[in-house]
């Protein structure tokens, strides 16, 4: 059985020091391995920024897509391989910016994948400017005299559009982050997992601190139902979506590739798939 160890690799992550993307890249491997995958059992999938480049930092099948596309990928992907463990990742700004009707049309598909979030509020890759998830009145080389916006609520908008899980979590809390993460790969249908991680060089609003000050975190609420819709939402509103935990769940609906007539249930592995080298060398003739 894999270990923690297994999903790591010889590449050293470039991000600065302090970023919550670390956080995350370890909770991805401590799931993986918690939930008894091998690393060839695991596709990462990721979009362009910061984030981005999370899908080379773990010893598994990696696909760098392009700005806002790792979910059209990752669910193409998973209707291929339905074997396959599927993540995909991206930050806010990728998924919340130009990939957002690709966010909102694979929620409400349900395909069996797991989507992480990495959330800093700002487009941190590009140097600093404001993204969707910035507040109003934020202040970046894009907004000198302040965002005139709201920030999107993308908990608001995945419960809208019918997700089947919704979690969230902060980048220094591994052991919940880990868990909720485990939940997703777990759940059948499409995860939501935004996670609140600090652009340390960027974003000098929203914090480390700013968030251990800000943040409700649902296990300390005992009565909260994650299974209820409508507390779900009332909650993402009382908090201003500054809430941690697992939020929502709905375990009756199956997901979308069980929908599909004729969709193979033995999955790729035991289909016949070799061609020739003749045949290989056509197709990569195609593509020049």
């Amino acid at each position: 059985m894999a270990t923690l160890k297994d999903f790591r690799n010889n590449i050293k992550p470039n991000w600065c020091p302090g970023c919550g993307d670390f956080s995350i890249q370890a909770a991805i491997q401590r799931a993986a391995a918690n939930v008894g995958l091998e690393p060839e059992d695991l596709g990462i999938v990721s979009g362009i920024g910061c984030s981005g480049r999370i899908s080379g930092y773990i010893n598994a099948y990696g696909f760098h897509g392009v700005h806002g596309r790792s979910l059209p990928i990752a669910q193409g992907l998973k209707m291929a391989n339905r074997e396959l463990t599927v993540l995909a990742a991206g930050g806010d700004g990728d998924g919340f910016a130009i990939g957002m009707g690709h966010t909102v049309h694979a929620i409400r598909r349900n395909i069996n994948i797991t989507y992480i979030v990495m959330d800093n509020q700002i487009y941190g890759l590009t140097k600093g400017q404001t993204s969707p998830r910035s507040a109003e009145g934020f202040k970046t080389k894009s907004t000198p005299a302040g965002s005139i916006e709201s920030a999107l609520s993308p908990l608001e908008v995945a419960l809208a559009a019918g997700a089947t899980f919704i979690g969230q979590s902060f980048s220094s809390n591994l052991k919940q982050l880990t868990a909720l993460i485990e939940a997703g790969m777990k759940h059948n249908g499409f995860s939501f997992i935004n996670v609140f991680s600090p652009c340390v060089t960027f974003n000098k609003v929203n914090t480390y601190d700013w968030f251990k000050e800000n943040i409700v975190d649902l296990e300390e609420t005992p009565d909260y139902d994650p299974s209820n819709r409508v507390m779900a939402m009332t909650k993402i509103m009382e908090t201003n979506s500054l809430l941690t935990g697992l939020i929502y769940q709905n375990t009756n609906k199956t997901s979308y590739e069980n929908h599909v007539p004729g969709f193979k249930e033995e999955g790729m592995s035991k289909l016949n798939l070799k061609i020739s080298e003749q045949e290989f060398d056509k197709l990569v003739t195609e593509f020049k």
